[in-house]
């Protein structure tokens, strides 16, 4: 029984942890549940931790597999609607891909959990330091092998609390890591401290210093909004959100003609000087459009002071992208900005999978893939820089954008279908993913979408224009375009995540040394 208490107190404290990155009651990110959630997780660990028994390490994994499935499936619990609903998949099925997926991501911190309770140092700091070194390889690994699935990373649930000001410094998965040294602390010092008042109040002054760290550092270095010579002009948008069910989307005389019909209107009609379209807005190749409904649109941004973004797969049947078009006046050949990172099963097709994706229905599903820091089409003044669907994940590849500062984006635009996933947390989640790139390049980010969200977020991370979710209609605003470059854009257009790879397997590998030479004197003395 008291295993089985165990068990359910890690699962319930991963669904804390989903719960954390977009509450379920309101969609906002709660910052103190993660904290709380994760300091959880490293006070069970740590009462598993006994000097005779060598083997506590296969308990602590085991049950840091349970904590992280449950946190995983809990978050990105959508993708049954996307299988099911509208691939087609059989509902046990999808439920059994689900947790497959969260499962087999979860053993990257099953490692992690492991070697936390085999090796944690007997002082709270280096716990503390241990630990977060091991969360932050995990994340680090989830967001990058076999292309890398980060969704949820504990990070993002920070993009309104305290540790938000970091975000320009050492962006999402350096946040994660100060929010996991801060819950570990916390936790181990409370853990450890019964009779040792000293080290716990040490513990908990260094925990205050992490939270409160970030209001000194945006107070030195100021903030953008304060800067006038940061500012680069405003834009006028209007962005399109055309609410065509996933189920019809892609039928002839259903969606596509309603989508066709729509958004061949707002585009001949708006007035705003850039107009831009969701994600495979007009849902066929530019072969299989109704003759001269392309050139129609072209024609129509060829003069005057408009221009236009369209989201549209390009290519014919033996090879395609996910695309958007961009039409302006005086160009001869339209921009065009390709997805570069696809999403895995919906977008292409890993090896030894395909069994798999044909039990489902989801058409244009093996796209070709784009290049790394494509061009920003550039209009009015303004620089901006698209990426498609779920590629604001990877802040690491939209940082590559930011090598020159000259030519750096002074716009970030984000085009999705999230209609895959329904009226879930998943709108939620990625609002929440596209404010923190906002944040962590102080850069606005205007997004376009088909259901939902469709909204503009300032340089700071702050929505300041949403459109009704499930709903048809036009967002206009103005947008403010920034120039200058973070610490957060310089280190990691140059050099990826590695810094963060190189200090977190740094403090791992010299932590497992230092454990072990302490282990070898301790036998050598008992000897």
């Amino acid at each position: 029984m008291k295993a089985l208490i165990r068990a359910l107190g890690f699962g319930l404290a991963g669904l804390a942890q989903a719960a954390s990155i977009a509450a379920p009651w309101n969609g906002q990110p709660q910052w103190w549940l993660q904290l709380l959630s994760l300091g959880a997780l490293v006070w069970l660990l740590d009462g598993l931790r006994k000097p005779d028994d060598r083997g506590a390490w296969r308990a602590g994994a085991f049950l840091g597999w349970i904590f992280t499935t449950a946190w995983l499936c809990g978050t990105f619990w959508w993708l049954f609607i996307s299988m099911h609903t509208y691939g087609g998949l059989p509902a046990p099925m999808a439920a059994i891909a689900v947790f497959a997926l969260s499962a087999a991501l979860a053993l990257y911190y099953v490692v992690a959990c492991g070697l936390y309770v085999a090796f944690a140092p007997a002082n709270a700091l280096g716990s503390a330091a241990f630990f977060a070194a091991l969360w932050t390889v995990a994340e680090l690994v989830r967001g990058s092998w076999f292309t890398g699935f980060p969704w949820g990373a504990g990070g993002y649930a920070h993009v309104d609390g305290p540790l938000a000001v970091y975000a320009p410094w050492i962006g999402v998965y350096g946040i994660g890591a100060v929010a996991a040294a801060i819950a570990a602390l916390a936790a181990v010092a409370l853990r450890r401290a019964r009779a040792r008042a000293r080290p716990l109040a040490t513990s908990a002054g260094l925990a205050l210093i992490l939270l409160c760290v970030p209001a000194l550092l945006g107070a030195i270095r100021g903030t953008p909004a304060d800067d006038a010579a940061r500012s680069h002009g405003q834009l006028r948008i209007a962005l399109l959100q055309g609410n065509i069910p996933q189920d019809e989307k892609f039928i002839p005389g259903g969606g596509i003609a309603t989508a066709l019909r729509w958004y061949g209107e707002q585009l001949h009609t708006a007035t705003a000087p850039l107009v831009i379209t969701p994600e495979t807005a007009l849902p066929l190749l530019p072969s299989q459009l109704p003759p001269g409904y392309l050139e129609a649109v072209a024609a129509r941004y060829s003069s005057g002071k408009q221009a236009a973004i369209v989201g549209l797969p390009l290519g014919d049947r033996d090879g395609y992208s996910n695309a958007v078009v961009g039409f302006r006046p005086g160009e001869a050949r339209p921009y065009r900005y390709e997805k570069h990172h696809l999403v895995p099963f919906g977008e292409f097709i890993p090896g030894l999978f395909r069994w798999f994706t044909e039990m489902m229905n989801i058409p244009l599903g093996d796209f070709n893939s784009g290049g790394l820091a494509q061009a920003p089409f550039v209009w009015q003044g303004q620089r901006i820089a698209p990426n498609i669907c779920y590629e604001d994940l990877f802040g690491d590849e939209i940082g590559a954008n930011f090598r020159n500062e000259a030519d750096a984006p002074t716009i970030l635009l984000n085009v999705s279908n999230i209609a895959w996933f329904g009226d879930s947390i998943a709108i939620d989640q990625h609002l929440a993913i596209s404010r923190m790139r906002a944040l962590e390049f102080q850069r606005p980010m205007v997004r376009a979408t088909n259901t939902g969200a469709t909204a503009v977020i300032d340089h700071r991370g702050r929505v300041t224009h949403e459109l009704p979710r499930l709903t048809r209609g036009v967002l206009e605003a103005e947008v403010e375009g920034r120039t200058g470059l973070t610490p957060y854009a310089i280190w990691v257009s140059r050099f990826r995540l590695w810094p963060l790879w190189v200090l977190a397997l740094a403090v791992v590998a010299a932590t497992l040394w230092t454990q072990r030479r302490r282990r070898m004197q301790a036998a050598a003395v008992t000897g």
